[in-house]
């Protein structure tokens, strides 16, 4: 065996190690987490709009879903192969697969239905009053549900009951033959097309336009307003903008730097059964599952840091059971 060989070997050995950890410390933190930020969101005390609310409680309840059915019941088991050995015998992988990857396309597609909602309230005015509605909202977000579960149906029928316990791109035991057919490799690939390459080149597109759009309306607002020596250097329309959009492009850049490995990974993979090998070390592809898990449960700390009144909403969360465990004591 050559050296870099036996290099990237013990680094996907290291990499597994840490995931024993990481995937079980992940799953603590990420179901609390969301929830609490459900929990708040719901309250309607952020100081954001209903629409938005809508918005990111959907995103909150999808991540929390994925951390179950994902983190919880699909890689912990993996790494703790021995402990789950008795998951063989439980025939519901082909459900599992299919509530696994709706959830999946629910919490990437909800994130481009939330950066298009930001870009319409930005860029396009006219729009804004009739597509920026709590109302539309619940259609946008109910649609790209059921459609995500009519997606994912096909898995029902592709991958068998029988677990594999394997971190690959599927987890369901399938036929050498099935896996390497053409028709799986096409509905595979249009798979990962779907989710998440096309709603990655869509969120890039939106912030793109959305910050040209910005600095172009930032510009001409200057210059309408001119120098003047009794007038205050702050602008308080550009100030509540630039507010409004800190919590889009924070979330939107977050989903591009996690999910972007896992993007590359997919697709190289699905490249190589067709035929058009590209190298790529195993511990690449891993590294893109802790990244991609570790999307579900950043959200929340994107909100505390960007929002004054979720930070306060947090505070007030934690303090309510300290007291009334302290008059219980008393």
């Amino acid at each position: 065996m050559s050296l870099s060989f036996m290099i990237k070997l013990k680094i996907l050995w290291a990499l597994y190690d840490i995931q024993r950890i990481y995937f079980p410390i992940l799953a603590a933190f990420g179901v609390p987490v969301n929830v609490v930020t459900i929990v708040i969101l719901s309250r309607g005390k952020c100081g954001l709009s209903k629409c938005v609310t809508r918005y990111l409680v959907a995103m909150a309840a999808a991540d929390l879903l994925v951390v179950i059915i994902d983190l919880i019941l699909r890689q912990v088991p993996i790494v703790y192969r021995d402990q789950f050995r008795f998951l063989w015998y439980v025939g519901v992988c082909n459900i599992h697969a299919v509530l696994l990857y709706a959830v999946t396309d629910c919490s990437v597609w909800f994130t481009v239905t939330f950066t298009f909602d930001g870009f319409v309230a930005i860029c396009c005015q006219k729009l804004k009053t009739k597509y920026c509605t709590e109302k539309t909202a619940a259609v946008v977000l109910g649609t790209v549900t059921v459609l995500s579960g009519l997606k994912n149906i096909f898995w029902y029928f592709l991958y068998t009951w029988e677990y594999w316990l394997s971190n690959s791109s599927w987890f369901c035991r399938v036929s050498n033959g099935v896996s390497r057919s053409l028709a799986w490799a096409v509905v595979e690939l249009m798979h990962y097309i779907l989710t998440p390459f096309i709603p990655f080149l869509l969120i890039v597109l939106l912030n793109v336009l959305t910050v040209r759009h910005i600095l172009v309306a930032s510009r001409a607002r200057r210059r309408i307003r001119g120098p003047s020596s009794g007038e205050s250097s702050i602008d308080p329309e550009m100030e509540n903008r630039r507010k409004s959009i800190v919590v889009l492009f924070v979330i939107s850049r977050n989903f591009i730097l996690l999910w972007v490995v896992f993007m590359v990974c997919s697709i190289l993979k699905r490249l190589d059964y067709l035929g058009y090998p590209v190298p790529l070390p195993t511990f690449v592809r891993e590294i893109g599952f802790m990244l991609q898990l570790l999307s579900c449960c950043t959200n929340t700390f994107i909100y505390a840091v960007t929002q004054r009144k979720f930070r306060e909403e947090l505070k007030n969360g934690v303090k309510y059971p300290l007291a009334m465990m302290v008059k219980l004591i008393r």
